[in-house]
């Protein structure tokens, strides 16, 4: 499996030879009245007959005086704060085989509109099937802002692949390979650093891998953009990479494990994201770190009390071995931060925590730099990819002591759970680095327009509209 191949759902408007192409007419329901105007008194009566309301996500095809289907409607929601790419994932697989092009309203962008036609032709890959399921046979005809786009969507939909991937499919070895595949022809030093290196280096991804028989490793890639000088920023990223999560000896019940391969996610949504700077080619300098483990039950596996010393020096109690996310991230932002990062940047799906305070779709956000943390998250709800800043509440941080170690790597009290985590993870951020911690859920638990059942990205694209922002970068392929 290559999760780096997508089915190629565009096509570029110089490569159309005839010029035909069918048209999509993205409609508002406050324009329902001008629907005459737009495609003719005619068709006008029969979009009203088949009950056309424009609908978010609604499509009705219309058909030609012969019969033929070249005009199609799309309802979006009224005009809002944010873009919404997600919408034109509904016309993949409505339309007809065969090229279109979509008018929208002028405050639509047609980056946007590519991006979500892209998100909706997404297809996960075969895992063991004879064949994969089979591509919409619609495409879209896009100009450079759509081609653009095109690099986005390949990206969300690698960590989408890596994280539908089955767990016997994508052990930390597997997770490696697919970093090296992403990112080293792209110019990128990747390294994997594995047994006594790994021990001396990054001793709590070790204590969380080391009941698996498949070992742990950390996944270290650094990059400079073509342009970017020794003095360029330094962005790090840092990436949860759990391949699959018993919870240990404190085990999860069946129905808690049943998601677990996703407990790579924020290794996904980070390596992906790494890929798009780099195919951007943003003038930065890139580092990326990966804790790719699988936390399983043997009798090798970390016991509850166990005391483990981290890369910083910090002893850590363990409280819950089903806590481990922290484990593995804590020597990973230790080890960015020697390296002063001018933005430090971690993901995981951390804590069922934020899911309840925030549900499904909005990453919980936390920042030592709340000015940053406001960049983010207004970038994110321009973009259509929410984040939320939570607190990183000092009054909680003596809920993490424990009387043998440094700290606990659970709280004593069972409140605010992904602020504690949070605040856990802050001991091993320097004071100066300015870090944002993002817990994020990777999955869509039902499938809608441009979001299919399964792996998400959530994040990815606020994280990158966010540097754009912070350093001042225009992006002249994007933009």
């Amino acid at each position: 499996m290559n999760a780096l191949e997508m089915q190629d759902c565009l096509v570029a408007a110089a490569d159309m030879r005839d010029g035909t192409a069918g048209m999509v007419h993205a409609i508002r329901p406050s324009a329902l009245g001008e629907l005459d105007a737009v495609v003719g008194e005619v068709a006008a009566r029969f979009a009203r007959q088949a009950g056309f309301a424009a609908r978010y996500g609604q499509v009705l095809l219309l058909p030609g005086a012969d019969g033929t289907i070249a005009t199609a409607l799309l309802g979006i929601a009224e005009q809002a704060d944010g873009a919404d790419p997600f919408v034109f994932g509904a016309l993949p697989d409505s339309l007809p085989a065969g090229s279109w092009r979509v008018s929208a309203p002028a405050d639509v962008q047609a980056g946007d509109i590519a991006l979500g036609f892209c998100l909706g032709a997404y297809r996960m890959p075969a895992f063991g099937r004879d064949t994969a399921p089979a591509a919409p046979p619609a495409r879209l005809v896009v100009g450079a802002a759509g081609q653009a786009a095109a690099s986005m969507a390949r990206c969300i939909n690698l960590a989408r692949s890596l994280i539908n991937t089955p767990p016997n499919l994508m052990g930390p070895d597997d997770l490696a390979k697919a970093a090296e595949m992403a990112l080293a022809p792209l110019g990128a030093d990747v390294s994997v650093i594995r047994g006594a290196r790994l021990a001396q280096e990054f001793p709590t991804v070790l204590h969380v891998g080391v009941g698996s028989d498949r070992a742990p490793c950390v996944v270290e890639a650094r990059w400079q953009g073509s342009t970017a000088t020794e003095t360029a920023p330094l962005v790090s990223l840092v990436g949860k990479g759990v391949c699959f999560d018993t919870g240990g000896y404190d085990l999860k019940p069946p129905s808690s494990m049943l998601r677990m391969k996703k407990d790579m996610g924020g290794a996904a949504i980070m390596l992906a994201l790494a890929r798009l700077v780099m195919l951007r080619d943003l003038p930065v300098r890139l580092e990326l770190r990966l804790g790719c483990v699988e936390n399983s039950v043997s009798g090798h596996a970390m016991r509850p009390s166990d005391v483990v010393k981290t890369r910083a020096g910090l002893t850590v109690e363990i409280g819950n071995t089903d806590a481990e996310g922290r484990l593995v991230l804590c020597d990973l932002l230790h080890a960015a931060c020697e390296r002063q990062p001018d933005l430090l940047v971690d993901a995981a799906t951390l804590t069922g925590a934020a899911r309840v305070a925030l549900g499904p779709d909005v990453p919980a956000l936390f920042t030592n730099h709340d000015a940053t943390g406001a960049v983010l998250v207004a970038s994110g709800l321009a973009c259509g990819d929410p984040l939320w800043q939570l607190p990183l509440w000092p009054g909680y941080r003596k809920w993490l002591r424990s009387p043998v170690a440094d700290m606990n790597n659970i709280s004593s009290k069972p409140m605010g759970g992904a602020i504690t985590a949070a605040l856990f993870l802050e001991n091993f951020v320097k004071t100066d680095v300015r870090w944002v911690h993002i817990d994020t859920y990777g999955w869509n638990d039902s499938s809608r327009p441009g979001r299919p059942e399964g792996g998400e990205s959530l994040g990815l694209r606020a994280v990158y509209e966010g540097i754009l922002k912070i350093f001042n970068i225009e992006d002249r392929m994007h933009h």
